[in-house]
């Protein structure tokens, strides 16, 4: 069982910078891969960010140029750094964590950017 734990979401205004990050707990030494998701109210889920076991990684079109994910030395942590923001990144950003045929899920996290 692998448990994740986000930080870092909060208020910030436009064109500011927020760090998330996400710790895994517990049976981490079969994940693969990070990766984070956003949703909007009223909006379809959207991939933001994955990174793999080979520090590979993959960013939305939406985000590119303005966030960076990476993994913590320990290898058992990912963070989300954000920098840019616009109002229309504001969303519950949910890291999720790949192990073995399963795939695990943090409690989410809300960010939101004013204009």
């Amino acid at each position: 069982q692998v448990r994740l734990v986000e930080s870092g979401g909060g208020l910030v205004q436009a064109g500011g910078s927020l760090r998330l990050s996400c710790a895994a707990d517990g049976s981490t030494s079969s994940i693969y891969a990070f990766g984070w998701y956003r949703q909007a109210p009223g909006k379809q889920r959207e991939l933001v960010a994955t990174i793999d076991s080979h520090s590979s990684t993959y960013y939305a079109d939406s985000v590119k140029g303005r966030f960076t994910i990476a993994r913590g030395d320990a290898k058992n942590w990912v963070y989300l750094r954000m920098d840019s923001l616009k109002p229309e990144d504001a969303a519950v950003y949910s890291c999720y964590a790949d192990d073995l045929g399963r795939r695990y899920w943090g409690q989410g996290t809300q960010v939101t950017v004013s204009s």
